[in-house]
């Protein structure tokens, strides 16, 4: 794998769990665990997790932030405190 494809947040515990990993648009994102079948198997009786933090980001500030989103977006964002992602 090249050593210039980022990584996310979560990439260590991809491989730590033995991820197939590739490029994924410049990103090293896992592409499989333990096969197509059983991982459709698994998310079906339980959950999956899809790690969407090489989708972007966002850096906004200001005073009237929360209020600005909160008028734009479905999730409460005044409920976030520094630090914290919410999905929208």
């Amino acid at each position: 794998m090249s050593q210039n494809l980022r990584k996310t947040p979560l990439h260590g515990e991809h491989v730590k769990l033995g991820a197939k990993l590739a490029d994924f648009g410049g990103w090293e994102m896992p592409i499989e665990y333990s096969g197509v079948v059983s991982e459709h198997s698994a998310v079906r009786a339980g959950c999956g997790i899809f790690d969407v933090s090489h989708m972007g980001k966002l850096r906004i500030q200001g005073a009237a932030v929360a209020d600005e989103l909160g008028a734009l977006l479905a999730s409460k964002v005044s409920a976030l405190v520094v630090g914290q992602a919410q999905y929208s």
